[in-house]
């Protein structure tokens, strides 16, 4: 059985991209574990709340569509994180284990690595491993290794042995394995040690976004190299809202049938279900990624279920945690007859699962609908991009800060279509049936507008204030989160 495979998980929800079924078989692995024990560290360091934040994050950038730098950034947070608990070494070495984690690869190919110095020192000449069943000597698109991105920042010959890091010298780890389980040496000197500065480095603490990478893990040739198709903004719609747009018929009535057709089957699924390695669907109205030949189960935030949905300016579905009433609105906004599953019904029927829950307690997921911002926020922003003095970056500093102001203004009940994304009381908000609802963010963190840094356009996250602003201002744009 063929399920839909990308994935992205989101500290704020689960939102998946697909443009095609079958896709090719991809290396995965259960991205959750490999932050386990860093958050168990976390915790007893008095880390709180922070810690889930912080995690659900960081491991989201091991799908595949992720920067090549998201990783390193999410370290980066974990180790700043570390350093205000009073420099916890186990907390700086484990941040060093997760940082050369092998990312998942959708097409068996190895994964570039970051070629930007991280911020903090204790990370420095750290690379992640590779799973051994990549293709050692082809690269992501396809780059053959000795091209750009294919040799470690600051070595100039391909690695030997081939997939190897310092944690794990020997080569490549076995496909879908955690590296945290293999060994918490990080594997160089002084791992723990927090006497280290930080080094100078233009990239953010902070991890990607869910409008500009970690995006959807997919293979197919339309995905999007920084962010899901549905996720980000144009910054030509960074002040205004954008709705879906009934469709009756093209690529959009397809996709409103293919997504009816998954519902459909998702519905006579329960954990102990066959499936391959990588298969993605709902069961038991949560999130459900198949792994060693079992459903593990996400479940969705309060008030929202998992669905599959059509997507809006390709052909392809979505999977996603929303409301039934937004899922039936988006199905038939395709010209699809018939509700969710084309039968009628308003909602799937849920499949009994024992799979465990791996819910976070972060906000809701946002549709994967195109809105005036990106799907639902991670509980930390996108990576600041280098202090830019024009080009797009500025534009999207000072897009973030028009959709800011118009932020502050919104209310619960401001007039909305269905599909916007907004702030609205600090909180996470999307419109549904007319009406915004909306979900608060995690302790300590706000909602804000933020600008992408490796294309045009904006995202909404929760971050806290002073992030916000360091980000934006990175742009080269002037005048704080608002712009006054």
């Amino acid at each position: 059985m063929v399920f839909a495979r990308p994935v992205f998980l989101a500290a704020a929800g689960l939102v998946a991209l697909t443009n095609a079924l079958p896709l090719e078989k991809r290396i995965a692995q259960v991205i959750a574990d490999s932050t386990t024990q860093w958050v168990q560290a976390c915790n007893a360091a008095g880390g709180g709340a922070q810690c889930g934040t912080v995690s659900q994050t960081a491991f989201q950038t091991l799908l595949a569509n992720a920067g090549d730098c998201d990783q390193q950034n999410a370290a980066d947070s974990m180790v700043d994180l570390a350093k205000t608990l009073k420099n916890d070494p186990k907390m700086i070495s484990l941040a060093q284990v997760f940082a050369q984690q092998p990312r998942n690869s959708p097409n068996k190919l190895s994964v570039n690595y970051c070629q930007q110095q991280p911020k903090n020192a204790e990370l420095n000449g750290l690379f992640q491993c590779q799973f051994q069943g990549v293709d050692p000597n082809t690269f992501t698109n396809n780059v053959k290794v000795g091209g750009p991105g294919t040799i470690p920042l600051g070595m100039s010959a391909p690695l030997s042995p081939a997939g190897s890091c310092k944690a794990n010298p020997a080569g490549g780890i076995a496909d879908g394995t955690q590296l945290v389980a293999l060994t918490q040496n990080p594997g160089v000197s002084g791992s723990g040690a927090a006497a280290a500065s930080s080094a100078p480095a233009a990239a953010s603490s902070a991890p990607a976004a869910a409008s500009s990478a970690p995006a959807a893990a997919s293979s197919a040739p339309d995905a999007a190299s920084s962010a899901p198709a549905a996720a980000s903004s144009a910054p030509a719609a960074a002040a205004s809202f954008v709705a879906t747009t009934p469709a009756a018929g093209g690529f959009q009535l397809q996709n409103g049938k293919d997504a009816q057709a998954l519902n459909a089957k998702f519905s006579s699924l329960t954990a102990t279900s066959a499936c391959n390695a990588g298969d993605q669907a709902c069961v038991n109205n949560g999130f459900a990624q198949c792994v060693g030949g079992k459903f593990t189960t996400t479940q969705c935030a309060g008030g929202t279920q998992c669905f599959a949905l059509p997507l809006v300016n390709k052909a392809g579905t979505s999977i996603t945690c929303t409301t039934p009433a937004d899922a039936t609105s988006r199905i038939a906004a395709t010209g699809a007859t018939g509700g969710v599953t084309g039968d009628g019904a308003s909602s799937a029927p849920a499949a009994a699962s024992s799979a465990p829950d791996a819910a976070s307690s972060a906000p809701a997921a946002a549709s994967s609908a195109p809105a005036a911002a990106s799907s639902a926020p991670p509980a930390a922003a996108s990576p600041a991009a280098s202090p830019a003095a024009g080009g797009f970056q500025l534009q999207n500093g000072k897009d973030a800060q028009v959709l800011n102001a118009k932020f502050s203004s919104l209310t619960a009940t401001s007039a909305c279509n269905t599909g916007d994304q907004a702030c609205v009381n600090n909180g996470f908000a999307q419109c549904v049936g007319g009406k915004f609802t909306t979900t608060q963010c995690s302790g300590g963190t706000q909602c804000f507008a933020l600008p992408l840094v490796n294309k045009a356009g904006t995202s909404i996250t929760c971050t806290t204030s002073a992030d916000a602003t360091s980000r934006i201002a990175a742009t080269g744009a002037t005048g704080g989160i608002t712009g006054a």
